[in-house]
This record gives C-alpha cells, structure tokens and sequence, in this order.
C-alpha cells in the first residue's frame, strides 16, 4: 500500500556543508547536560517500516542518543549529545535512505497536496481505463484485422497519459525502493503495468490479436482507489499538539524598567512580572503577585466550577482569567511551562501510537517478496520448457496482474470508508482509519468526569423552590455575568420572571460573587459566607454547588447547582460492565465530588484529583499491564491521556485540543456513543478479516491457473477487479446497527 524507502546508507550522502550542519546546531534546542534535541520534517514517512528505518538510521549516527517519529505530523525528534564534539548530520543520513529532510517548523491550515495529486492520477487513470474498455467491446465483437490493430493504437494512446501521469505515483515509489537496493509493494505493480503496456505495443505494431492496454489502465485504476481512500483515512488523523500550541498567546505585556511592554514569549524570564487581563490566558507559569480574579481551570484540571486566585496563589499556564486583572511574577519560562510540558507529552504520546502497526501493513511485507518470486519462475520454467520468451513474458505478467494487490488494498480502507459513514449516521466522527481497529481490541474504559459523564454545565435543580421576588432581583444581578454560575441563574430565572428591578450599580467581586445597590439596600449573589456573612453552608449533596442571595445579613434564597450526568450514561456503563470490560473514573475533580458520581453510575474503580501527568501515568500502566484501554474525555487536562490510551473518544463539547487529541468524537449528547463505536468497529475488525481471507483465497486459487497458463493478462485483470468487487461488496455488509455486539 505505502512505501517506505531503504535503509543502505551511501557514503557520498553522508557529506553534508558545513553551514547546514550549523544550521541544525542552532535550531535545536538544550536539554541540559550537554544533550540537545533536533526537530525534522519527514514528509516521506507513511508507514510503520518508514518509522522503523529513519528512527534506526538515525540511531547509527555518532552522538546520537534516540530518534523518535510522529507519523501524524511527520516529525523526527531526535536527541544528541554535544559532548562528541561534532554536529551530527542527520539530514544527510535520511536523504542517504531516500528521504528527504529539513528542520521541522509547524505549518498552520496547510493543503495536502499528495491528496490532490492523488485525486487528479485517478481521474485520468479511470478516464483513460473506461475509453480503452469501450475500444475493446469492438474488438471482442470480432473486428476484423485493419479496425483491430486502428483501435489498439488508439488504446495505446490512451494508455500512455494513464502509465505516465497516474503510474509515477507507483513508479517513482517502486524506483526509490529499487535504487536502494530493496523492494516493496509498488516494485511488482510497476513491472506489470510497464511490461503489459510494452508487450500489448509489440503485439499491436505486429497486428497480433491480443493486446492488453485496457488490463494495464484498469489495474492502475482499482490501486488509485484503494491508495486513495487509505490516504483520507489516514490523513484524518490529526496533530492535537498544533491545537495545543495555539492556546499559549504569541507575546505578553510585562513591567519592565516600571513601564509596561509586550515581547514575545521566548523573551519572557523568570522573576518578570506580566500583566493578565480579564479574557485572557495566563501565558506562562507563576505566582499572583497583585490582583484577584476567578480563573477557568477546567481545560487544566477538569474541574468546572471557577477558582479563586489572589496575591501569592501558583497558576498555572493555560488557564483563562475569567474576571479580573491580575500582576503575575513568572516562575518558569515559555519553553519550561505547564503547557510546553503538555506538548512534550502529546508529541510522546502520538509517537507511541505511530508505532501501531495496522493489518495492511504486517500484510504488505509479505507481498511484495512472494509475488516477485512466483512470478520469476513462471518466467524461467516456461521458457525453459518452450523457448517461447513471447509466452513465457505473457505467464509472467497474467501472473504479476492476477497477484496485485488490488484487493487486499481495498480490505482495509473500504471498510473503514462504510464503518465512517455509519458512525457519522450515529453521530460520531472518527479521525483515524486504525482508530476502529484499536477499538475493536478494547478490554477496559477510562472516563474522564466533568464534560465527558456530566454535561459540563451547571444546572440549578431547586429553581421551582426560590420566590418569583428573589428571583427577579437574582436575574436584575446576574444577566450582565459571564460567570457560569451566574450565567446559569440568569437564564433559570429569566423562565419564571420578566420584569426585574433597576439598580443604582451592580458590581462583580472577583472570586466572591455579585454585589448590587438600590437606594440604602445592598444585595449579595455568590458565596454563602461572604453574601450572608455566616459559615459555609452544606445544604447540598458532594456533588452540588451552593450561591445565596442576600440583603444585607438577611438571607433571601439559596441556589443549588448541580452538573447533569449524561444521558444514558448508567445503562452504558452497565453495559459495557456485561461485556467484560473494566470501567474507571479518571478526574481532575474532588474525591467527594467524583466518589458520588460513581457510585450513582455503579462505577467501583476510581481516581480523583489527578494532574494530567499523573492520568497519563494510569493509562500507561495500563499499556505496561498488557491492557487495552478507551479513554473517553475532554479538555486540555484529557488530551495527553487521550493520545497516550490505546484509543480514545471525547465529546464534541470539548475543547479543540480534546478533540483533536481523540480518534473519535461523538455529537449528541448521550454516551451511548459509545457503544455504538464499539459495535461498529468489532463489526468492521470482522469484516477486514473477511476481506483478508478473500483476498488471499482468491490468489490461492487464481495463482496456480495463471502459471501453469490458462490466463492472459486480460482475464487476469478481470479476475483481479472481480476479486475488489467481492471484496467491496462483503464490506457494504456493515449495516446500520446501535450497541456493542
């Protein structure tokens, strides 16, 4: 299917100007004791061979210390030692295998231009292979010998463009191998398509019956479609650490010599102080220094209520500042922050995950050497047999064009394509074609609390107990928040009442709540003991929230806030617990807060409080254990987790970064989804399966009739497109279907 280059590396390859080598010290970037660290781009890595052969490449080099690929964003992390004393030339070795290589810089919204050429190579392959099929009714009709010969120059001409423009795409992978000294899948399918072009032209200039233009086009029709379709599905795995990166702000206003000035975040030390604004990101790791204001922690902890941060409080970068206007002393720089640990973690993360090598993959090794082989000694046994070359080069090819690998090219990506539709039919996107064979393979789900089994959004569940008078006061204060909580109110309060009183001003404190004067009365909405001026109140359950309403030290009303569970997120539990599968709760949230929820869902296994460093450590060990887990979760605090599980799920309420670190995002909201991906994905591993034992089934058979004879190179590419047909038609099989069978 794809093709990976090989590994011999030439000496000449190796010598690299002195200038490019100082180029790459001076990009890359020091991890301290004398070790520095070298990003690439690779565009020619496609697979997991491709992965093995630049990271073992790389690993040979002097100094060098590991090598490492993320086949998502086709980049080579590479760690080396400066204690040798010389650069290492690693462009110079990649392009010594047949790679390509520059220093990696992150491209934003950019085309796929392999996509295009891929789509423009299959329309003139399917235009030319259509024409030549009409030509050759004609001659099958028993044209005679003058229109027989017209019409195969003409299919020649139609031909041509189809070998030259959509055959390069297999030829100039077929030579990259060969000039290496290797093989590979596109090796057999170049020399088949060459020598049926050069032999129906022969046959055609010496007005033989038989030419075989229409078996050349079509064969490189059918592998334009399965190459094709197995590059969407691939390329709709994205990249999160670019959604990541673009969280952290470009620059940021700091005090330096009293006066305020904005520079770039590389300019950013510790010990400066930064000015955050109300709406912003924190950009960097720190202390609050002057100020105080509710901080939007749920994209770093998971935990939705806002927090209160004041003078001498850490935060954290990342963290949106919901309120007010806060002087943070740094305590790290851009590059040592919370969030660049983040995108450390997702790019080793996403680099485990390329290493996952999929069933087309482990079947394109074997291909290519088995075909090659028969098709050799069909060649020399019926030459030495009859002396006829003609016939023994027509064996060979009958055998090279029955044996391609249309077929088990499309047992995979056709597959994958109807599985895509039907979860889209379920509300579910999936972003990763290997995505439902690693979901196929599930024996445990971790689910994430807040946005993932709760909506993320409080809910106010007494509203039909608090007065029509104190609600209307409550909506006259909240309506201008953006706090969620007040928000909340607002909108509960704005379903009962519709006319509310005029204050004289209505004030927002930070991390307290909302104060508001009417003529000598001064009204509190917020913390129970900064609105009343008593102790906390606990009028609620572990997983409930509680704002008052007070005049003065009179209480007025209580609000108790409750996140809703998703819809039918028990009954999904219960029965992915009836399949077998282990079920956790990984949080960010509070123990009582998270023990509550999973007890009300039947879920023994849980963790609370976790960092995000500390879920991935979980799904690790689960990955240590032997074990398969589907994380399903959202937010910033998910999405290493999410990179680092076998597979993962989140909502399509998550944060981008969420979303783009999981395979599969689902749009409603209730978790049956998951099921439902399940289901699909078991039914699609099933029928790859299938298609695999079609595919090998119809060479078992096909094989033998094509070297001892009895196929030309026109019934075998009928053969071949009849094996796709089946093979395409087992796939339409996958039937719409809900729930985890």
């Amino acid at each position: 299917m794809t093709c990976c280059a090989p590994i011999g590396v030439s000496p000449d390859a190796l010598r690299q100007p002195e200038a490019a080598l100082e180029e790459i010290r001076l990009a890359s970037r020091d991890l301290g004791n004398g070790t520095r660290q070298s990003d690439l781009s690779v565009p020619g890595v496609k697979c997991a061979a491709c992965i093995a052969a630049v990271e073992r490449t790389l690993a040979k080099l002097p100094g060098v210390e590991a090598a490492r690929v993320n086949l998502s964003t086709k980049r080579v992390a590479v760690r080396w030692n400066t204690l040798e004393g010389n650069t290492p030339d690693l462009i110079g070795a990649l392009r010594g295998i047949g790679y390509e290589a520059h220093l990696f810089a992150p491209e934003q919204d950019a085309k796929d231009p392999e996509l295009a050429q891929l789509v423009r190579a299959l329309a003139v392959a399917g235009f030319c292979a259509m024409n030549i099929m009409l030509l050759s009714v004609s001659v099958w009709s028993g044209a005679d010998a003058d229109t027989r010969q017209a019409f195969h120059l003409i299919s020649a001409l139609l031909a041509l463009p189809a070998l030259v423009y959509s055959g390069r795409i297999f030829y100039a992978s077929a030579w990259s191998a060969l000039r290496h000294g290797r093989t590979n899948m596109d090796v057999p399918i170049s020399i088949g398509v060459s020598l049926a072009f050069a032999l129906s032209l022969y046959d055609t200039l010496h007005n033989a019956p038989h030419a075989y233009f229409d078996a050349a086009t079509s064969l490189l029709f059918f592998l334009l479609i399965g190459r094709t379709l197995d590059h969407v599905m691939r390329e709709r795995a994205r990249s999160a650490v670019a959604g990541l990166a673009r969280l952290a702000p470009a620059g940021a206003t700091i005090i330096r010599d009293g006066r305020p000035l904005y520079v770039p975040m590389s300019e950013i030390e510790p010990d400066e102080m930064v000015l955050v604004a109300a709406g912003d990101r924190i950009p960097v790791d720190g202390v609050v220094d002057q100020g105080t204001a509710e901080l939007d922690c749920s994209l770093v902890s998971g935990e939705s209520a806002p927090r209160k941060a004041a003078a001498g409080d850490a935060v954290q970068a990342g963290v949106m500042n919901l309120t007010g206007p806060l002087r943070i002393r740094t305590t790290a720089r851009a590059e040592d922050s919370f969030l660049a640990e983040m995108v450390r973690m997702m790019e080793a993360a996403e680099g485990g995950r390329a290493r996952y090598r999929r069933l087309a993959d482990r079947a394109a090794a074997l291909y290519s050497p088995v075909v090659h082989t028969v098709a050799l000694l069909s060649f020399m046994g019926w030459l030495l047999a009859t002396g006829d070359w003609h016939l023994s080069i027509t064996i060979a090819i009958a055998v090279l064009i029955i044996t391609c690998p249309c077929a088990l090219g499309l047992a995979v990506p056709i597959v994958q394509v109807i599985a895509a539709r039907r979860l889209f039919e379920n509300g579910i996107m999936v972003k990763d074609g290997s995505a439902l064979e690693r979901l196929a393979e599930i024996d445990g789900v971790a689910f994430d609390k807040t946005g993932t089994l709760t909506m993320g959004r409080p809910k106010l569940v007494n509203a039909n107990e608090i007065a029509p008078a104190a609600m209307r006061i409550a909506l006259g204060m909240s309506m201008g928040s953006r706090h969620p909580v007040a928000q909340t109110i607002a909108e509960a309060a704005a379903q009962r009442v519709n006319n509310v009183p005029a204050f004289d001003r209505v004030e927002e404190i930070a991390g307290l709540g909302l104060e508001a004067r009417m003529g000598d009365e001064t009204y509190r909405l917020g913390r129970p003991d900064w609105a009343t001026g008593q102790r906390d109140r606990n009028d609620a359950s572990p997983a409930a929230s509680i704002s008052v309403l007070a005049r003065g030290s009179e209480l007025l009303a209580t609000f108790v806030l409750e996140d809703r569970v998703r819809r039918d997120a028990r009954e999904m539990v219960g029965e992915l617990a009836r399949q077998g599968l282990s079920v956790e709760i990984l949080s960010g949230d509070r123990s009582p807060v998270v023990e509550e929820l999973a007890t009300r869902l039947g879920i023994r296994d849980f963790a609370a409080e976790l960092l995000p460093v500390e879920k991935v450590a979980r799904v690790a060990g689960h990955a240590t254990m032997g074990r398969k887990v589907l994380m399903v979760g959202d937010g910033l605090n998910d999405a290493p987790a999410l990179s680092a599980a076998h597979v993962s799920m989140a909502p399509a309420s998550a944060a981008d970064i969420g979303r783009n670190a999981a395979d599969f995002v689902f749009l409603n909201e209730s978790l049956s989804a998951v099921g439902d991906a399940l289901g699909i994905a078991r039914r699609s591993h099933r029928l790859i399966i299938q298609n695999f034992a079609l595919a090998v089934g119809y060479n078992v058979l096909a094989v033998p009739v094509a070297v001892l004879g009895y196929v030309t190179p026109l019934v075998a590419a009928v053969a071949m497109s009849l094996s796709s047909i089946i093979v395409v038609a087992n796939a339409l099989r996958l039937s719409p279907g809900r729930g985890a069978r």
